[in-house]
This record gives C-alpha cells, sequence and structure tokens, in this order.
C-alpha cells in the first residue's frame, strides 16, 4: 500500500485531484481511498487529502502520517511544519514551485524532489490559479501508482479538454531531482 498526503489552499483543487486519483486507480483495478481534511472551510485556507492505493483490500481508515509521497499544490506551505512531517525515509514530494530545491528546505530523509510550475500552466491555459489537474500530470510521471492515459481520461471527463492538456503539459515539464 501507499499512502500519499496533498497539500494544497482552499480554491486549488485538492479533493477534486484526489478523487479523480482514486477513479483512475480503480478503473485500473487498484484499489484506492481518500480521505479529506478541510479544517477551516474558506478559500485560502490550508486543505489536506489523505490517500492510499493498493492491491489489496484498504481498511486502515484514518490520516496519513507516515506519507510515501507528498502532493504539494502551493509552495507557500512548505514553511508550515506539518507539510513534510512524517515523510517516510526515501519519499518523494511533487510540488507546485517555480522555486529551486534549495529554497524549498526538504528534509534530510526526502529521496526525490519533483518540481513544476503548476500555477503558470494553469494561469495561462484555464485563466486563474487551479494547479490541480496540472499537478496529476507531475504525479502521474513520477509515481507509476496509476495508468497515466486512465488519469487524463478521468481529468477529460470531469474538467474538459483544457485541463487535460495541462495535466499533459505539467507530465512533459516536470523535473525530477534525486536526492
Amino acid at each position: 500500500m501507499k499512502e500519499i498526503r496533498l497539500h494544497g489552499r482552499g480554491g486549488q483543487g485538492v479533493v477534486k485531484a484526489s478523487q479523480i486519483i482514486v477513479k483512475a486507480a480503480v478503473a485500473g483495478g487498484i484499489k484506492g481511498q481518500f480521505i479529506p481534511f478541510f479544517g477551516v472551510e474558506r478559500k485560502g485556507s490550508p486543505v489536506f487529502g489523505y490517500l492510499r492505493l493498493s492491491n489489496e483490500e484498504i481498511r486502515r481508515k484514518m490520516q496519513v502520517y507516515e506519507p510515501d509521497m507528498l502532493v504539494i499544490m502551493d509552495d507557500s506551505l512548505v514553511s508550515l511544519p506539518a507539510t513534510y512531517q512524517g515523510l517516510k525515509d526515501g519519499g518523494v514530494i511533487v510540488i507546485n514551485t517555480n522555486k529551486s530545491i534549495d529554497e524549498l528546505n526538504v528534509p534530510a530523509n526526502t529521496g526525490a524532489v519533483a518540481t513544476v510550475n503548476a500555477t503558470a500552466i494553469s494561469e495561462e491555459l484555464l485563466g486563474r490559479n487551479i494547479p490541480n489537474t496540472a499537478m496529476l500530470g507531475g504525479f502521474a510521471k513520477v509515481s507509476d501508482l496509476v495508468d497515466k492515459e486512465m488519469l487524463f481520461a478521468e481529468i477529460e471527463k470531469a474538467f474538459g479538454a483544457v485541463n487535460r492538456q495541462a495535466a499533459e503539459r505539467a507530465y512533459d515539464e516536470i523535473v525530477f531531482t534525486e536526492m
């Protein structure tokens, strides 16, 4: 079982991105589970999502305390202590940023960091900062947890062709750095 924790801000599409990952996983024969955590429900406030993907039945129904992967949709969250908390040794971080890795203060136990400027992609293609579908493209490139074509098809079904284009562009532009 792989556990993923998503971090974003209200209005950036954390919940919908997670739902799309689970739909694509299930369509591909993998078990998936998503548990959202909103805290204060207002635009701009921190939002978390807990995602599990497995070939076996998933019985655990709680937050993800020790994620294998972090998906961070807003790089302003890297200064919060909870953002990197519990990342497993060798864990992967996928982050929406135009900053250098040195500026992100990733933990020493990180195995790899993947960066993509999903904000710029979404602003250019969608006209506003909703980086979730672009981040899904980055997620698809970095992980082998969900079939890329199934994920892109779910994005297009939920949000249309331009969002699929955002995901495909992020897939092509993401930069993967092993630590």
